[in-house]
């Protein structure tokens, strides 16, 4: 959608009609536009924005992002601060401010254009065009195959990169909610490392493991600019315990896969709108929950915890009662399904209050380290998984 507003003041154009665009333009008032959120297709999830501000360069932006208070997750506002970048390659934060009274709960936005464009984005944008990148160049490593498991609703493709000669099968999946692109960020960190020759955790872990690394599941909702769903508005993470083909074909292709190969150790990779830190959830409670299977999910939370300081284990999700786990959702399933150890990782949309970064706040950057972090942790105790 675009829109201009008339008259002798140098114009303010909005427009978010590419790939993961989202924004609906109420009003544009001289160098203050009012904004709000589409929802996903067919759902009513809402958070997810992504646009492009068009002025001269020194304009004073204000940007009004309202209805926030009917979000999907309204708890995410206050502290969040918007992405902005001018290159596309860099992504900083913009001086925001939320107020749940206002127009049914607004973001404002403050923002002087050092060029003549600015992207505002929930968070980093990971794009369809840099992820068939991130596979072309993966595929391009020795050891690395891609394998196309099925297609999405929409018609893309569902990759699986496949690489190591050891015999105990990884799954690493990443975007079932496609909103939260620190997701693939981490995705491409994990690549990055494990596909580097001189790296020794990965040389380690490639002769012990065989990974299976889905860096993007729900291509559609990336494309569409979703939050949380697919192109039929179905949330990936509830659908494990029986995907459809009409539904989640997604999840089934990954799901059947997973069937072929077995799983030993998985990890969901995953972005949290409230909470500033970053956290582990488990599968504390899944039916057949043994003994060991927890205590290696603790050591490596525990281990994670010692390594790096932008992981913590105070906050996070309540721990499901016995036998209470939800199976519809990947974690919870993958553990009972194949007796693995599974794990959902959270990365914060705001930052990491411990160790907080006032001009990025939470970023790819970020993201990418941390999944060197992972790795590195799993390498240590792969000999016991």
């Amino acid at each position: 959608m675009t829109a201009q507003q008339t008259g002798s003041t140098p114009p303010l154009r909005i427009n978010s009609s590419f790939d993961s665009g989202n924004i609906r333009v109420e009003a544009i008032d001289g160098t203050t536009a009012t904004l709000s959120i589409h929802k996903d297709h067919e759902s009513d999830f809402f958070q997810w924005f992504h646009f492009r501000a068009a002025a001269p360069a020194g304009t004073r932006l204000t940007l009004r992002i309202t209805g926030l208070a009917q979000s999907s997750y309204p708890d995410g506002w206050p502290g969040y601060a918007a992405c902005v970048s001018e290159d596309r390659e860099r992504w900083d934060r913009a001086a925001s401010r939320y107020d749940p009274g206002v127009d049914g709960g607004t973001l404002t936005i403050d923002y002087t254009l050092v060029g003549d464009a600015a992207w505002f984005a929930y968070f980093a944008p990971y794009s369809q065009e840099r992820h068939h990148d991130l596979v072309a160049q993966a595929a391009a490593c020795e050891g690395v195959t891609v394998r196309q498991l099925g297609e999405s609703l929409d018609g893309r493709p569902i990759d699986c990169l496949e690489l190591g000669s050891g015999d105990k099968p990884v799954w690493l999946i990443a975007r079932q909610h496609p909103g939260e692109t620190m997701a693939e960020w981490w995705m491409e960190g994990a690549l990055d490392m494990l596909t580097d020759p001189t790296n020794a955790h990965a040389r380690a872990l490639r002769a012990a493991c065989r990974f299976y690394i889905v860096p993007n599941m729900n291509p559609d909702g990336a494309f569409r600019g979703h939050l949380r769903t697919n192109a039929r508005g179905i949330n990936l993470n509830r659908e494990w315990h029986e995907p459809q083909a009409d539904r989640a074909p997604e999840v089934l292709c990954v799901r059947n896969r997973m069937d072929e190969t077995g799983v030993a150790f998985a990890m969901d990779v995953h972005g949290d709108e409230a909470i500033p830190a970053v956290f582990l959830a488990g599968f504390e409670g899944i039916p057949s929950i043994k003994d060991a299977q927890l205590a290696l999910f603790r050591r490596y939370r525990d281990t994670l915890a010692i390594r790096t300081p932008d992981f913590q284990t105070r906050l996070g999700y309540p721990e499901a009662r016995p036998g209470k786990a939800n199976l519809s959702m990947a974690t919870a399933q993958i553990a009972e399904r194949y007796g693995a150890v599974a794990m959902t990782l959270e990365m914060p949309f705001k930052d990491n209050d411990d160790l907080p970064d006032t001009a990025q706040g939470w970023s790819p950057e970020r993201s990418m380290q941390l999944a060197r972090d992972c790795l590195a942790t799993l390498a240590e105790m792969v000999g016991d998984i």
